[in-house]
């Protein structure tokens, strides 16, 4: 069930204490809508960006794959960001929690910028590179009218995909290399200084650019 059918949980947790996720599955408490923009102005509800980000509050004992026992790879206390629409949303004991699985998870991320982000298993975190603001003749662009860049430079990248024995096989693609990826792959961003970044998964990556 999605997020958006969290209604119906509110009456079914009151009074529940604890709440221990299965397997894989990752108990998040989610952050605060921001209610203002930077101007001060008090924005309404459907003006609100979705929150993307929170705290892992519990976790699951994790999965097995083949004949090994993987261990979710994110601690309570952590703050993470997950994709957009992932996950049921509950409301736990007068909070607004997330409970999602761990591959919904984009990354870890230690600081307020999205710039620091350290990405899971098989994503990568790529520095979006500028849209041209000409076309070849010269003309300027409206930023409506601008293509869609799909070229950046990688800022960091996760520790790779598990096989099915459990292995985990490391990413062929390093941090700094110029890559091309799919066009509306992945989960945009933007950072303090308004550099836009996006993170997508290793397959969603097209070409190494020499």
């Amino acid at each position: 069930m999605l997020r958006g059918s969290a209604s119906c949980y509110c009456g079914c947790l009151e009074g529940i204490l604890t709440l221990k996720p299965m397997a894989d599955r990752v108990l998040v408490k989610i952050q605060s809508v921001e209610e203002k923009t930077v101007g001060g102005i008090l924005l309404p509800s459907s003006a609100q960006s979705k929150p993307q980000g929170g705290e892992v509050v519990a976790v699951g004992d994790g999965r097995i794959i083949g004949d090994k026992k993987i261990e979710v790879g994110v601690q309570t206390g952590k703050n993470i960001v997950y994709s957009k629409y992932a996950g049921t949303e509950i409301d736990f004991n007068g909070v607004s929690h997330l409970l999602l699985k761990e591959d919904d998870i984009v990354g870890i991320l230690e600081t307020d910028d999205i710039k620091d982000l350290q990405p899971l298993n098989d994503r990568v975190l790529i520095k979006v590179a500028e849209a041209e603001g000409k076309t070849a003749g010269g003309v300027l662009l409206t930023d409506s009218a601008k293509e869609k860049p799909v070229i950046g430079t990688v800022s960091a990248v996760g520790p790779g995909t598990l096989g099915e024995d459990g292995t985990r096989k490391a990413l062929d693609i390093a941090v700094g290399n110029t890559v091309m990826y799919s066009k509306y792959a992945g989960s945009e961003f933007k950072s303090a200084d308004g550099t836009q970044y996006i993170v997508v998964k290793a397959s969603d990556v097209l070409a190494v650019l020499a």
